[in-house]
């Protein structure tokens, strides 16, 4: 839909802007072609990295005291 209303606003200016919005399509098009950041390879994850510095309560599975009534 959106290439119909620029297809159609581009048809009523002059030859002389045609050629602008041209030259500005351009202009995106390297600019953003060059903002692109190719994707770096990823790295290789590491078993065990974190380990010892997370940890988990001995009652984590336990019931909480809270939601006790809704038990």
């Amino acid at each position: 839909m959106v290439q119909a209303v620029i297809l159609e606003k581009l048809e009523q200016l002059p030859e002389a802007l045609q050629i602008e919005v041209l030259h500005y399509i351009e202009f995106l098009a390297e600019k953003y072609a060059k903002d692109t950041p190719t994707q770096a390879p990823q790295k290789k994850r590491k078993a065990g990295l974190l380990k010892g510095k997370i940890w988990m309560a001995e009652d984590f599975d336990a019931p909480l005291e809270d939601l006790k009534d809704y038990m």
